[in-house]
Parts: C-alpha cells; sequence; structure tokens
C-alpha cells in the first residue's frame, strides 16, 4: 500500500495499459479518478474490477485535448476527494492512422500532435497548481520517440519523442518544488492498439527480435508507473524508462 491516501488521475484509463495502471494503482493504495473518451462501458467496467477488489475510485468523461474538459477532470477529482493531487499519469493518445509523409494532411498532422502532445501539456498545466511537495507525474512516450516508428507513424513517433523532451524539461522545473515527472517507453506491448495498427507477423518478427521472446503485458507497464509514483522510486526524476524486453536500449 504505497499510495496509501494519495490521489491519482489516470488519463485514458479505462482500457489496456490505462486499465492496468488505474487497477494497480488502486491496489497500493490511491484513489483513483479515471478518465475515458471513447468507451464509457469500458470505464465502468474499470470501474467494477477497482471496488471489486476493494479500491476507491471513480470514473470522469473528458476529451483531453480540449481546455475545457481537463478542467472538468480537475473539478471532478477535487470534488471527490480534495484539493490534493498526488499522482497524475497521463496515458491518453494514440496512433490514429498509418499515414506516410505525402499521405497526411494538416489537419490530420495536428490530430497526432494534439492527441499525444498537447492533451500531456493541458492536463499537466491543470493539476500541477494543486500538486504537494512529494506528488509525481507520470507521462507516456513510446520506443517510437525513440526510433522513429514503424512505416506510416512519423507523427505518432515525433509526438513521443517531443515527451521525452517536455518531461525532461518539466523535471527540472518542477523539481525545487518538490514534483518528481518520469515518463515511460513502452515497446511491443500485448494490447489493441497492436491489435488495430499492428500485422500478426509484424508482431511475430518484433518478438522474434527482442532478447525476452516474447511481447510484453499491460500489467507489467502498470508495476513500472506504480513504482515511479511511490516514493520508492524519490531520487528519480526526468527519467524516460525503457520497458520493451530488451529490443532497444536508451
Amino acid at each position: 500500500m504505497r499510495l496509501k491516501n494519495k490521489v491519482a488521475i489516470v488519463t485514458g484509463g479505462a482500457r489496456d495499459i490505462g486499465r492496468a495502471v488505474s487497477l494497480q494503482l488502486a491496489r497500493e493504495g490511491a484513489k483513483v479518478v479515471v478518465n475515458y473518451f471513447n468507451d464509457e462501458e469500458k470505464a465502468k467496467d474499470t470501474l467494477a474490477l477497482i471496488k471489486a477488489e476493494g479500491g476507491e475510485a471513480t470514473i470522469v468523461y473528458g476529451n483531453m485535448t480540449l481546455a475545457a474538459d481537463v478542467a472538468n477532470l480537475i473539478a471532478k477529482t477535487k470534488e471527490a476527494y480534495g484539493e490534493e493531487i498526488h499522482i497524475l499519469v497521463n496515458v491518453a493518445g494514440g496512433l490514429v492512422a498509418r499515414k506516410k509523409l505525402l499521405e497526411m494532411d494538416e489537419d490530420f498532422w495536428d490530430q497526432v500532435i494534439n492527441l499525444n502532445l498537447k492533451s500531456v501539456f493541458l492536463a499537466c498545466k491543470a493539476t500541477v497548481p494543486f500538486m504537494p511537495k512529494g506528488s509525481t507525474i507520470i507521462n507516456f512516450s513510446s520506443l517510437a520517440g525513440r526510433d522513429g516508428g514503424g512505416p506510416g507513424a512519423s507523427a505518432y513517433a515525433t509526438s513521443k519523442g517531443a515527451i521525452m523532451t517536455f518531461t525532461r524539461s518539466l523535471a527540472k522545473e518542477l523539481g525545487p518544488e518538490g514534483i518528481r515527472v518520469n515518463a515511460v517507453a513502452p515497446g511491443l506491448i500485448a494490447t489493441t492498439f497492436h491489435d488495430v495498427f499492428s500485422s500478426a507477423q509484424g508482431r511475430a518478427n518484433t518478438s522474434n527480435a527482442t532478447p525476452l521472446r516474447r511481447e510484453g503485458a499491460a500489467e507489467e507497464v502498470a508495476d513500472l508507473v506504480a513504482y515511479l509514483a511511490s516514493d520508492s522510486s524519490s531520487f528519480i526524476t526526468g527519467t524516460n524508462i525503457d520497458i520493451n524486453g530488451g529490443l532497444a536500449f536508451s
């Protein structure tokens, strides 16, 4: 129960890695606000799973690319759990579609950048005023942010690389306030993201090229997030931690 009495927000917390993170933070004692956008039923299922294990949580709808929705998320969090927010995990994001340079228009580029980068900026800006000393922010980057991603993922990879830089900048800026900022950079994790955007053969090829010879699990990423959210990592900030089975090293 490393996170007992802590209040945590997980953007995109209703499914896949976000769900695993929400569950793990609740298991460790946090009161979790699960943000969702596309699927209310998945959010309700996540809430039910948390409560079935004796955890405390609430769900809040919101598009994290809109400042008004982010402000509402913060307001609902304070309404439910008080004035302090101790943990922010920015999971919300996505590839949207695979498009090469000449297939992309300006609207598509903006959509991907806003979904992955602007959402993190808005969530951090809105949450930090309510974070006491000892609070933590965990952003989600990606292996794509290091290696440029697969075919048609340049916009996504660019946004995830920018998150790495934003994480380092915030760590310097917020460190004197006692707020730590880190990011995790998952590789191939078995989620619906890859069910939609990656071929079975491509996934098999990646798994075979990974030293551990398998895909990762969402729960393994959630364990890392819980560690970064806790005082167990109290002298770690500004890092972008790879979790990819040894496929690539920073």
